[in-house]
């Protein structure tokens, strides 16, 4: 009597073989994804309009902290719209790295239990939060008309096609970040206590509130709080989409330097990763 195929699944898979798995649990990545948003809105009273309401308190708050009391400069630009675009291209980034920095500890119960690329899951959640970012785009594009039909002008031009480039290395860093951070929280849990904290100076440290060139007034008193802010990638990338989106200059250094960090921490982070989940139904 012929024995039926076996397959066998090993923790050391090449690179390739582990891309190839990815691709096979599509499906799964794709179930996941409607799980998550079901989930986030099921038990709500306004669902969805909550990603309006979010970035609009936060625009208003904003604008009166940096604009109106601090007197903070936007270069010309709207100050309004000047703080949503930093805040909705944050907020993407701070939900990916959020959501997937405890992917370990969130899906144990069913990463013991059956077989599949355990990158399916915060992979999802990286695509899930799209629908946020779609919802809060739109926003900011109902923003700009309104500004628009009192008589302000906002370029539509080809920048406009660096949007989802800016997107994408958003949502890399944001995993490979995230992946990270979840990787070592297997074994030391209380840093997970650090994360929500470490975001909102992150926050700060990144240009979401005030531009690079209102920074350059602290290079002589305060070198080295320039040169942090000056070097940080995430903040390079908030200017980028700023800029894109309101009709600015674009940093084309910063978007190379930016994207050196973001293949930087997605290899480092898969790399983790993939080490980590071999054993890790033994910590957490």
């Amino acid at each position: 009597m012929l024995s039926s195929p076996t397959i066998i699944i090993e923790p050391g898979r090449k690179p390739k073989t582990y891309l190839a798995d990815l691709w096979r649990y599509r499906d799964l990545m794709i179930l996941f994804v409607k799980r998550d948003f079901t989930a986030r809105y099921k038990q709500t009273i306004l669902g969805p309009l909550w990603h309006f309401i979010q970035p609009a308190l936060t625009t208003t708050v904003s604008f009166l902290l940096f604009n109106v009391v601090a007197r903070i400069g936007t270069n010309g630009v709207n100050p309004v719209l000047f703080q949503m675009c930093g805040i909705i291209i944050w907020n993407y980034f701070a939900s990916c790295l959020t959501n997937t920095s405890n992917t370990f500890i969130a899906n144990a119960g069913i990463f013991g239990k059956v077989y599949f690329p355990r990158l399916v899951s915060p992979i999802s959640v990286v695509i899930s939060q799209l629908i946020q970012f779609g919802i809060q785009l739109l926003l900011l594009l109902g923003t700009m008309t309104f500004f628009a039909l009192r008589g302000e002008a906002f370029p539509i031009n080809l920048n406009w096609l660096l949007i989802p480039v800016v997107l994408l290395m958003m949502a890399g860093m944001g995993l490979g970040m995230g992946i990270l951070i979840s990787s070592v929280t297997t074994k030391y849990r209380d840093l997970t206590v650090l994360i929500g904290f470490g975001v909102q100076l992150l926050m700060y440290a990144s240009a979401v509130n005030y531009p690079l060139s209102e920074l350059a007034r602290l290079a002589d008193s305060h070198p080295g709080l320039y040169l942090a802010v000056k070097w940080n990638p995430l903040a390079a990338m908030v200017e980028v989409f700023r800029n894109a989106m309101l009709g600015g200059a674009i940093p084309w250094g910063a978007l190379g330097y930016s994207a050196c960090w973001m293949a930087l921490l997605l290899t480092v982070g898969v790399w983790m990763f993939s080490r980590v989940e071999r054993t890790f139904m033994d910590t957490v």
